[in-house]
């Protein structure tokens, strides 16, 4: 009799502790849900966090590299703009030292009168120059490059009961002659290592002429045109 009383009460305490434990694993499993919950949810308030922080300072990176780019760009307009002038100064400097070392000089301007077939006038051409022959005139002129023994002999020619100046001074021999003409533009080197030249004006009748002679210093390195 005491066995079958005893084997009742396990029976009729079973539930009870089953009830128990199912009680404890369901408040565990919410804890443990609970928890995982807390720790994705603050896992993912740090990835956020993190995120956040990331894409500020994948920001302020950006407008770091555009702030650096516009600054490149910038430099880059100075460096063309420094060069550009740099260029052109250098370009000026070339072109003064080529002044300073070949000057240009002008020599005779001034408009003069050709009265008749009887006057002249004569431009001296410099040793070691380059002579830059231009004139006008408002009628017929002839102009002749002379050495100084054909002008000699050209003044020899000229008398008042024979040849006028007009004709002697390019008819008694000349290195170059422009006959009847209203202007001219020569450069002429023959000078540039020689001292026996000059040129002469004369004019059939009266005229006005305007020259615009100069002279660019050009030493040759040895003797040139007639006196080579």
């Amino acid at each position: 009799m005491a066995e079958t009383t005893v084997h009742t009460d396990l029976g009729r305490r079973a539930p009870r502790w089953i009830t128990v434990l199912e009680n404890r694993e369901r408040r565990l499993w919410a804890a443990a849900v609970v928890a995982t919950v807390v720790v994705a949810a603050t896992a993912i308030g740090m990835l956020y966090a993190d995120d956040s922080r990331n894409q500020s300072s994948l920001r302020s990176l950006q407008t770091s590299n555009e702030s650096l780019t516009g600054r490149n760009l910038i430099l880059n307009d100075q460096l063309k703009a420094t060069q550009a002038n740099l260029t052109a100064t250098l370009g000026e400097l070339a072109k003064t030292k080529a002044q300073l070392a070949h000057p240009q000089l002008t020599t005779w301007n001034a408009p003069v009168q050709i009265k008749d077939n009887m006057t002249y006038y004569a431009s001296p051409i410099p040793d070691t120059f380059t002579l830059h022959l231009q004139a006008t005139a408002t009628g017929a002129m002839s102009v002749s490059i002379l050495t100084l023994n054909q002008f000699v002999a050209a003044r020899g020619c000229v008398n008042p009961g024979g040849g006028s100046t007009d004709y002697c001074m390019h008819h008694s021999g000349d290195v170059l002659s422009w006959i009847g003409q209203t202007s001219i533009n020569y450069d002429f080197h023959d000078a540039e290592g020689c001292a026996d030249y000059l040129a002469v004006f004369t004019a059939p009748s009266a005229v006005t002429l305007t020259p615009n002679i100069s002279v660019t210093y050009n030493p040759a390195s040895k003797p040139t045109g007639v006196c080579a």
